[in-house]
């Protein structure tokens, strides 16, 4: 649970410094490589010469064949410049470290220099020798919102990073809006977002390759007081609810869900506040049950749109849109007074054996045809 506690307090301090290991880099893009071809990829979140999105690019620039690699760092982070000495131009690398300046760096060729026939790390360490490469000091701090930063996303095609968690909104939203690809991730709790939630309802949004109950170690700074491991001198958080996000097409939505249950009222209890059943895991939903259903979150890294219709999402004011009804007041008395917990409205809930029961998260569906 460290890594969970650690995200929490990383929403509410805003400490931002979860850094991705390139073999979960690697793990993802490997499925994407057509949708790569002939286009400009923005790495807008981390130092260039950290990030491992950036190496990873880099590396498989040309197995890719990109047309362009664009990555910026943000000023404040604390391991900025920590390797900037192997980098482009004396004089611009001397100004950045001692005003700790923000840049970027444009990659539009990337050449085997080292001679050894790969393009490896090596070779990304050297990349900026080549004149068709620049690195540039940014007016601003790098920040994603800044007027410049824009400008490199209006110019981008797809957009891939770890963006700051407690900005996770905002940059999504951002990337929308300038009608963006993407490849980011996230939390898993950001599907309960209204935002979001509304994304993957379009089918403008879904979750990656990775199966997101796996979950993620990330590099952190030395400040972080809890960790997991240490790995090669660095302290590692695991993240158990980090994903992918994506809006490129993922295979795994355009297969059906094998439903193989049989529909039995006793073991599909139904909702004391909305006209549907309660499914406890998406491999239980019943084949021969048609109405509405209320699934758990999990389903949205299996959804096929084509099979399954979203109705809406069962709590707080997201389920009072959908057209869940408030609780009844002698059963809210019972949630708050008796079980001690809250009550919230637009919470989908249900009476079993006389008892106020509140499923985690329930997402509400229909069959399709």
């Amino acid at each position: 649970m460290t890594g969970n506690a650690d995200l929490r307090k990383a929403n509410k301090a805003k400490n931002d410094e979860f850094y991705t290991q390139l073999t979960d880099i690697e793990l993802e893009m490997r499925h994407y490589s057509e949708q790569f071809k002939g286009k400009t990829v923005l790495c807008n979140c981390d130092d260039p010469y950290e990030s491992n999105f950036f190496k990873y690019f880099a590396m498989n620039f040309n197995y890719l064949e990109l047309k362009k690699l664009i990555a910026t760092c943000y000023g404040s982070s604390p391991i900025v410049y920590t390797q900037l000495n192997l980098f482009g131009d004396e004089e611009i690398v001397s100004e950045i470290e001692g005003e700790k300046k923000a840049y970027k760096i444009e990659v539009t060729k990337v050449s085997d220099l080292n001679g050894d026939g790969a393009i490896d790390l090596a070779d990304v360490e050297f990349l900026l020798k080549s004149k068709k490469n620049t690195l540039t000091l940014l007016k601003g701090n790098g920040d994603f919102r800044s007027d410049e930063c824009i400008s490199l996303l209006k110019e981008s095609d797809i957009v891939v990073t770890n963006p700051p968690f407690s900005l996770f909104r905002e940059y999504l939203s951002q990337i929308v809006d300038y009608q963006k690809d993407f490849i980011i991730i996230g939390n898993t709790n950001a599907l309960t977002y209204r935002e979001v939630f509304k994304l993957f309802k379009e089918d403008k949004i879904r979750t990656g390759y990775t199966n997101f109950n796996v979950g993620m170690y990330f590099a952190v700074p030395d400040s972080f007081e809890k960790y997991h491991k240490i790995e090669n001198g660095q302290k590692m958080v695991r993240v158990a609810t980090s994903c992918w996000f994506t809006s490129l097409p993922v295979s795994k939505h355009k297969e059906p869900i094998t439903l193989y249950r049989k529909y039995n009222p006793s073991k599909y209890p139904v909702y004391e506040n909305y006209d549907a059943i309660n499914v406890d895991k998406y491999t239980e939903i019943p084949y021969d049950f048609n109405g509405v259903m209320g699934v758990p979150i999990t389903f949205l890294d299996k959804y096929n749109p084509e099979q399954f219709e979203i109705i809406g999402l069962g709590i707080s004011n997201s389920g009072l849109e959908a057209g869940v009804k408030p609780y009844k007041p002698e059963h809210k008395k019972y949630r708050k007074e008796i079980q001690k917990r809250g009550a919230v409205d637009g919470d989908l809930y249900m009476m079993i054996d006389g008892v106020v029961t509140v499923p985690y998260a329930r997402i509400l569906i229909k069959k399709r045809g």
